[in-house]
């Protein structure tokens, strides 16, 4: 018996092909999406891991903080309390300073590496408007890679792949770093970093630590008599120490910055990735319930053949 195909049969084939290429062409297939979903909520569990182990983090790295906060506190009658980055004009800064960026060695922190170098262009523009000089010490990957396009010209080191939690030790290790790239040659030190408020908000300071120099009424520390070492022995001790005790605090206030910033990161990015699976999981609804469709056309064209 032969087999008669009606014109009507024909337009519905012609039809449901012309849909499928459409779909092949221009579409993801049923498969690709459903892939997609697959790995996105791989993902999602990726980021609220991340989310909890920062939340765990941060409460040790608050801790920390508590106890550098009582234990830097001499430093504020010598050095003044830190200035807030935004909007600052950087004009009380001298001649030759030597700025310290505080950033981070990982990223998938928010913005903590950004404003931290974006503080740092700007005061460099500012001081060279100004007409005075400045170098560039770097705390972390993050920050060097960020600021050797722009400004690797001005970097004269770099400590990376500093290990956390940090220490007081670690910290006169950053310190030693920052002699041996002559910050005692420097009018200052500015050290900038992230200061942390609480989990959800952080701002940008920088503190400026002048050198312990002058003669006649600039002297520093007149009042008091040092045995048995010399006087500038002495301080030229107690200016490391300084700047121990103030990249001691303002590394665990980074730390800080950084988990909060982090766990607030893996939030927006596991809700971003619950949208993602939701819209995704619509599509694929779509392109399945087309598929079916055009199974059913195939199948009620082939009967009418049959039939006719």
């Amino acid at each position: 018996m032969a087999l008669r195909v009606t014109p009507a049969a024909k337009r519905v084939a012609a039809r449901g092909l012309s849909v499928f290429m459409q779909q092949s062409r221009g579409m993801a297939t049923e498969k690709q999406i459903f892939n997609q979903i697959q790995s996105t909520k791989n993902i999602q569990k990726i980021t609220s891991s991340m989310k909890m182990v920062s939340a765990a983090k941060l409460k040790g790295d608050e801790q920390r903080l508590a106890t550098a906060i009582p234990f830097n506190a001499w430093t504020t009658a010598i050095t003044g309390e830190p200035t807030l980055v935004e909007e600052a004009t950087f004009e009380e800064l001298p001649q030759k300073t030597l700025i310290v960026p505080v950033s981070s060695d990982k990223g998938l922190c928010g913005g903590v590496n950004s404003f931290i170098t974006r503080g740092v262009k700007d005061c460099v523009a500012k001081l060279k408007a100004q007409g005075k000089e400045c170098d560039i010490v770097i705390i972390g990957d993050k920050g060097r890679g960020q600021l050797r396009r722009t400004h690797g010209d001005l970097i004269k080191r770099t400590a990376t792949e500093v290990v956390a939690p940090g220490t007081f030790s670690l910290a006169a290790a950053l310190t030693a770093e920052l002699m041996a790239a002559g910050a005692q040659d420097y009018d200052g030190v500015v050290i900038m970093y992230n200061s942390f408020i609480n989990s959800a908000v952080y701002t940008q300071k920088y503190k400026l630590i002048k050198p312990f120099s002058g003669e006649g009424e600039d002297e520093p520390m007149m009042s008091y008599e040092f045995e048995p070492d010399t006087k500038s022995e002495v301080l030229t001790d107690l200016y490391e120490y300084l700047l121990t005790s103030q990249v001691y605090h303002s590394f665990m206030d980074g730390a800080a910055s950084e988990q909060s910033s982090r766990m607030a990161a893996m939030e927006n990015a596991s809700k971003n990735a619950g949208e993602m699976i939701d819209s995704l999981t619509l599509q694929y609804n779509r392109a399945r319930q087309a598929r079916i469709t055009t199974e059913l056309i195939e199948i009620i064209s082939g009967a009418s053949a049959l039939e006719g």
